[in-house]
């Protein structure tokens, strides 16, 4: 049990997650647009499709979305917060390394 803010006890959450062996791969991208919903926050990630081209004095990049990942505004705080903390850890390791 866990104490909540109000001083009563609540069970204590665990997650377990289950991944299917043919997302265990994953997709590359090489970027992400991340849009909101009034319901929803989305990340596409996306993959460019052909080399970059210079068109009417533009760079234009065509891709494809190749995984559309739809988020509730609550979690996307945990989100960043997650973020935040692999970024950190990634960097120390890159920074070791030199």
């Amino acid at each position: 049990m866990v104490v909540a803010d109000k001083g009563s006890l609540v069970p204590e959450q665990r997650i377990q997650i289950k991944l299917p062996t043919e997302l265990a791969g994953g997709v590359f991208a090489d970027f992400v647009r991340a849009w909101h919903t009034s319901d929803a926050f989305v990340l596409d990630f996306s993959t460019l499709t052909e080399p970059p081209r210079n068109e009417d004095d533009a760079l234009v990049l065509d891709a494809t979305v190749v995984s559309r990942v739809r988020i509730p505004p609550p979690q996307v705080f945990e989100l960043m917060k997650a973020l935040e903390q692999q970024l950190s850890a990634w960097e120390k390791e890159a920074n070791k390394k030199k």
